[in-house]
């Protein structure tokens, strides 16, 4: 498995900081816009936990 580093503590993917999703996806974060930079990009991953604790 990849080390894909995950700071997004919400998800219910990152496990310490890495992203134990089996497959992600990466898509635009704005339809029809030149990415030129990482934040042009969102994670279509990620997953909201249902318990914050």
């Amino acid at each position: 498995m990849s080390n894909i580093k995950c700071a997004i503590e919400e998800c219910q993917y990152n496990e310490s900081d890495l992203c134990q999703a089996s497959t992600i996806q990466v898509k635009a974060g704005m339809q029809d816009h030149v990415i030129s930079t990482s934040d042009d990009t969102t994670c279509k991953t990620f997953t909201p936990k249902t318990n914050l604790s």
